[in-house]
């Protein structure tokens, strides 16, 4: 069985109140990079997840975690 990385992006986002792009801006990369990490369709570099996770003020594995 394939393994997924999945998230809890949009989740977190939402309750900062924050967009996409605010999110964007906070951690240096395209409103776009925020949109396709949300919806699974590119997985983040463990540098912007760890930045992602800092920014939204949790552990990456709060953020992030492998299906099985």
């Amino acid at each position: 069985m394939a393994e997924a990385l999945l998230n809890r992006l949009k989740e977190e986002r939402d309750a900062k109140g924050w967009t996409q792009a605010e999110l964007a801006a906070r951690v240096g990369v395209s409103r776009k990079t925020i949109n396709t990490v949300e919806n699974r369709v590119f997985t983040p570099s463990a540098t912007l997840a760890i930045k992602l996770a800092q920014a939204l003020d949790l552990n990456v594995e709060q953020l992030f975690w492998i299906e099985r």
